[in-house]
């Protein structure tokens, strides 16, 4: 019996140790995956700590259990039912699984499913079980299984690396399309210089936008944003005044789209102050789950025509959308800082990128 390294939790709260496991075998329309890389989630030990009483409603798969999102590597088997993926090719896997069966799996959107489940990470319904039962094995191991209907290929431009960034790029880019942004439009986006919001600001310049008003606090990393297009990218710093009087005073009429990657940790206030930058019949879309609840008057909402729109993960075709744009250059991962760990150096990552974690580091785990 084929064995391999895997790292796993054994108890809410506690350290990932190195096992040895057994190598899965791919089912019939599934692939196996040789696991090169895996990017550190700059969240996960708050799931593995606290979520089980923050957010009884959001599961984590039974304990011990192989964790990591966003892996990147070489396919290795493939099922008997799979034909349009073949061994040697390199692939991400994208974790977010549906039931398959339900109406909105059967459209191709299987984060509107009930029982939509994140393999290695938590789910978001009282069927997710299920779905960790049928997929135990993630990214933080030498191997992985997945659905080839998950699977994005690569082009020769993209390192595995830069592609187990895909979970949050993609995050962004999915809100952007539901945010129609079109061409010669402005765009605000909170909290920009963290994983979620460096890569928005890479995709709404890709995306042709006009402005990128940046919001954050660090001003060394503002800078570095601006230092893309310093004629598109607009700076404000947090702490210098309301958010809104400072967009204002650059875009008197407001911007078009506001981006809110702010995470939990972040005050409320701070969305309803840049929400009032946004223009008549603009669109704010939330994809970072700030601390809530957030004070929404409906009426001024009503006469104002705004949306506020929620946003979860991306689709396995949206992530070939993004595969593409890499591939003909109007995207650019290369301002991403590799920071490597080795597979039995998770605790140590995920204790860095909490200390000194920003959206311009790439830290992953290198499991091969």
């Amino acid at each position: 019996m084929a064995m391999m390294k895997a790292a796993r939790l054994h108890e809410i709260g506690g350290k990932f140790r190195v096992d040895e496991v057994t190598m899965p075998t791919p089912g019939k329309h599934d692939v196996l995956v040789k696991v090169e890389a895996c990017g550190v989630i700059p969240n996960l030990r708050n799931v593995v700590t606290h979520f089980p009483t923050w957010y009884p409603f959001l599961p984590l798969p039974a304990l011990p259990a192989i964790f990591g999102l966003d892996a990147a590597g070489t396919i290795a088997a493939v099922g008997e039912g799979v034909t349009s993926f073949k061994v040697g090719e390199r692939v991400y896997v994208n974790p977010g699984v549906g039931c398959g069966e339900c109406r909105h799996c059967k459209r191709g959107e299987p984060t509107r499913c009930d029982a939509y489940t994140f393999m290695g990470y938590f789910g978001f319904g009282k069927d997710s079980q299920r779905i960790f039962e049928r997929y135990p094995y993630a990214g933080y191991a030498e191997y992985t299984t997945a659905p080839a209907a998950n699977l994005v290929r690569l082009p020769d431009n993209l390192k595995s690396e830069e592609a187990a960034r895909f979970g949050y790029l993609g995050t962004a880019y999915s809100a952007i399309r539901k945010s129609a942004l079109r061409p010669g439009q402005d765009i605000l986006i909170l909290g920009a210089t963290g994983t979620l919001g460096v890569g928005a600001t890479l995709l709404a310049l890709a995306f042709g936008a006009s402005r990128v008003v940046a919001v954050a606090r660090d001003a060394a990393a503002l800078a570095k944003l601006v230092a893309l297009d310093p004629q598109r990218v607009i700076a404000i710093r947090l702490g210098d005044g309301p958010i809104k009087d400072q967009v204002r005073a650059r875009i008197p009429d407001g911007v078009d789209v506001m981006l809110d990657t702010l995470g939990a940790k972040a005050p409320a206030e701070l969305s309803v102050d840049a929400m009032q930058a946004v223009v008549r019949g603009g669109r704010i879309v939330q994809i970072g789950g700030v601390a809530g609840p957030i004070p929404i008057d409906p009426h001024p909402f009503m006469c104002a025509q705004l949306q506020y729109i929620g946003s979860l993960w991306f689709t396995p075709a949206e992530g070939d959308e993004m595969a593409s744009m890499i591939a003909s250059g109007t995207l650019d991962l290369g301002l991403l800082e590799s920071r490597p760990f080795a597979l039995d150096k998770l605790n140590e990552a995920l204790d860095e990128i909490e200390a000194q974690g920003n959206g311009f580091t790439n830290f992953h785990i290198r499991c091969q």
